[in-house]
């Protein structure tokens, strides 16, 4: 499947952002004072541990995300004789030596 210019470049800056947006929440609830995310004791409470699973699967979401925009716009690049796209040629045939 061959991507448009504009759906890979969509796709690249949504994993640039995603990397960016998920980092930072994952830091700020790591430095959270209001007391949600840690409990007096300073122990990580349920909300912690529930919110760094989802910065963590959406951070994961978007890297894939990022990486199919990635290639989408590397293979629009690519010349496509240097392209590693099966052929519709039969493969030459081999004879014994």
């Amino acid at each position: 499947m061959k991507l448009s210019r504009p759906v890979s470049w969509f796709l690249l800056a949504f994993g640039a952002w995603s990397w960016f947006i998920w980092i930072t929440f994952a830091k700020n609830l790591w430095q959270d004072g209001s007391g949600l995310a840690f409990d007096d004791a300073g122990h990580p409470t349920a909300y912690f541990w529930i919110h760094l699973l989802l910065a963590v699967a959406s951070f994961l979401l978007g890297t894939a995300i990022g990486v199919i925009g990635f290639r989408g716009v590397r293979a629009l690049k690519t010349p496509a004789g240097q392209r590693d796209e099966p052929s519709d040629a039969p493969a030459p045939e081999r004879t014994g030596a």
